[in-house]
């Protein structure tokens, strides 16, 4: 199905939401959302709490299931492709870090275990390294603090070597100082992916796009090109960061 010019942010995209929906127990979440995410763009999914960006997103990987519409991942409808492969490929981090009981290791290798695949210990202390936490790799994840779970979470993400990353509010659990350091994160991961391929020597350039729910319109600007409004269930504006934030038209 052709989306009309009104929602295609631009003419190459590497997802696209057709007419998503999702409706429990008779009450409308999501009506009619429609968009495309760009190769190696971020676009921002905003709006007041209970407008439903978090179930926008929780769909966009099938944690949940849409009660109408599809998503095509490059060109794919995203219903044809096992659960596994498609959270590999539609990575997500959370608000709060959910990581597995053991070391920092053991939960970069989980992924690719379930590949039937192993990280080498040089692989690993790239993808810590990328993160910020160098010499990480045999520590306990009990130990870490807020901001260094919610990293740890990243490069777990990573280990997975997806195409597309969700975030759902990746720093509002943090403090202002950790924050920061996880927007810088995000900023470096979102413009180096060929620098976190795990187990490569070599310079490769794989699209990273990036679909970010946030509360928070300041880091919506600093970190996305593109952005769309909910409120209650619909997109009610969409396009360029700028479009959408204008000063006299602003999203609360």
């Amino acid at each position: 199905m052709e989306l009309s010019s009104a929602t295609h942010l631009v003419n190459s995209i590497a997802l696209r939401v057709d007419n998503l929906g999702r409706t429990v127990s008779g009450k409308i979440l999501l009506e009619n959302i429609s968009f495309s995410v760009p190769p190696r763009e971020t676009v921002a999914i905003v709006g007041p709490s209970g407008s439903g960006k978090s179930t926008l997103l929780r769909l966009l990987n099938r944690l949940d299931e849409p009660t109408t519409g599809t998503v095509f991942l490059d060109g794919v409808d995203y219903r044809e492709l096992p659960p596994r492969e498609l959270r590999r490929r539609i990575g997500m981090v959370t608000q709060r870090p959910y990581l597995f009981p053991g070391t920092v290791a053991d939960n970069l290798q989980f992924g690719p275990r379930q590949r039937e695949q192993t990280l080498s210990d040089t692989a690993i202390e790239r993808l810590l390294g990328s993160v910020g936490l160098p010499d990480y790799a045999l520590r306990d994840v009990a130990n870490l603090s807020g901001g260094e779970a919610q990293r740890v979470s990243f490069a777990r993400t990573l280990a997975n070597e997806p195409e597309i990353l969700l975030l759902d509010e990746p720093t509002s659990a943090l403090d202002e100082s950790s924050k920061h350091g996880i927007e810088s994160l995000i900023q470096t991961i979102l413009g180096k992916k060929s620098d976190l391929v795990p187990g490569s020597d070599e310079v490769q350039h794989q699209p990273l796009s990036c679909v970010l729910v946030t509360h928070d319109m300041a880091q919506a600007s600093r970190l996305a090109q593109y952005a769309i409004a909910l409120a209650a269930g619909h997109i009610v504006k969409s396009g360029r960061i700028e479009e959408v934030f204008r000063v006299e038209d602003p999203v609360s």
